[in-house]
């Protein structure tokens, strides 16, 4: 694998870890109202 795909591949997992964070936060808010 090209070195670039690495790359991707680390920005994905963090932007998905960053969109699951969020989404459980909005759930939590939700929640407590």
């Amino acid at each position: 694998l090209p070195a670039y795909m690495d790359w991707y591949a680390a920005f994905g997992l963090i932007l998905t870890l960053v969109w699951l964070y969020l989404e459980m936060l909005r759930l939590l808010s939700k929640i407590r109202q």
